[in-house]
């Protein structure tokens, strides 16, 4: 069944529950995200009150088993309730994201016991996560990490010491999912643990300052003689990079559903814009050249959402979809570039300033070209797949 949003947007979902799951999130969108989205980027102000409602709304654990606290829905509602986070404002859709990344080693590979213990508090009770596997010398080419995690002989305690870069939430996540390297040089040498956010010897730097998203920390994670008891360790030994590139496969999906909401958003602010904007007599939507960019956008639009979507149901489905998640992240991110760039033109002098907020979206843009594997990365991931003939 097909429902119409208030901006437009055709979806369809597969309960009455789901229906009911995008009208809360638009609400929240509306009452509590859109409103002081603009204020709070500029300010640099993350709004960790916002993540405590949803939390208490169950939608930061859609995509998990109710077992433990999570809201038991498909890939495709998920997806499509993240779209509408990150259309109202890009640091909430992603932080989501962000979270349930971290949530999915837990999940599962976790033992039934390190579920129960910990996914409770992780899914609905307010916690906020992090992912950490990148570093200063391992971004793409993260199997080459430093960070090293050695068994000290009293209660078989793991030691962590080194350095994770450019993690979303570093500083002020309460728990941190950790690659770290307990083995050989490598992806097999490396293994994956479950790190509280306020253990001893784990500071963080100051966070770094970007082009946008300034209300989203990223900071560097310094792990000093962190000690994480075996009982947080995640998989078995030697497993963490192959359970690092599975939840990447997830998290692209998020990253093209984000994708998706902020080129929804800039659209609707350039449509807008062109009905109400006059110039020679008219409104400038009457010019052909301006509606056929209005039309390149929306399709694109479209297609992106198609396509997420498509490779969320083979996800649902327990098929292969790796291939297709990378696709979903490459064309999202690089149409959002475009789409974001296009609104800007369509508001010309206006487009360019902050009183609108196309300006935003466009830097805003270029971050997700870049994070969960960049795009040269995805077309590395796609081609691999294609001659290998697999999805």
């Amino acid at each position: 069944m097909a429902d119409s949003t208030p901006d437009g947007v055709e979806r369809r979902l597969p309960t009455d529950e789901a229906r009911e799951l995008l009208a809360l999130t638009r609400d929240i969108a509306r009452r509590e995200i859109t409103p002081r989205a603009a204020e709070e980027e500029d300010a640099g102000h993350f709004p960790r009150e916002l993540f405590t409602l949803l939390s208490r709304s169950g939608l930061l654990g859609l995509p998990y088993d109710t077992e433990h606290g999570g809201g038991g829905q498909p890939y495709e509602v998920y997806l499509q309730v993240l779209e509408e986070l990150a259309a109202a404002r890009l640091t909430v859709g992603l932080g989501v994201s962000v979270h349930s990344l971290s949530c999915h080693a837990l999940a599962r590979y976790g033992t039934d016991e390190q579920r129960a213990a910990h996914l409770p508090a992780m899914l609905g009770g307010g916690l906020l996560g992090a992912y950490c596997l990148s570093e200063p010398s391992a971004g793409s080419d993260a199997a080459a990490l430093r960070t090293r995690a050695v068994r000290d002989g009293v209660g078989g305690d793991w030691v962590i010491d080194g350095t994770k870069a450019w993690i979303t939430h570093g500083g002020i996540a309460d728990f941190c999912t950790v690659m770290a390297r307990t083995g050989e040089e490598g992806a097999r040498g490396i293994t994956a643990f479950l790190v509280p956010g306020d253990a001893p010897g784990l500071s963080a730097a100051p966070p770094e300052r970007k082009m946008g998203m300034k209300g989203s920390p990223t900071a560097q994670l310094h792990f000093d003689g962190v000690r994480v008891p075996d009982a947080r360790r995640l998989g078995a030994e030697g497993q963490g990079f192959a359970i690092a590139l599975d939840a990447l496969d997830s998290g692209r999906l998020g990253i093209a559903a984000c994708a998706v909401g902020l080129s929804q958003a800039a659209l609707d602010v350039a449509v807008a814009y062109a009905g109400e904007r006059r110039q020679f007599g008219r409104p400038i939507a009457d010019f052909q050249g301006l509606r056929f960019l209005l039309a390149d956008m929306a399709t694109q639009v479209e297609a992106g959402r198609a396509l997420y979507l498509e490779a969320a149901r083979l996800r649902d489905e327990g098929r292969p979809f790796g291939r297709c998640a990378a696709m979903a992240k490459l064309f999202c991110s690089d149409a959002a570039m475009r789409i974001t760039t296009d609104a800007v033109q369509v508001l010309g002098g206006y487009g360019y300033t902050a009183d609108f907020p196309v300006e935003r979206y466009l830097r805003e843009a270029k971050m997700l070209q870049i994070v969960e594997g960049t795009n040269q990365i995805q077309r590395v991931v796609i081609s691999r797949a294609l001659l290998k003939g697999g999805r």
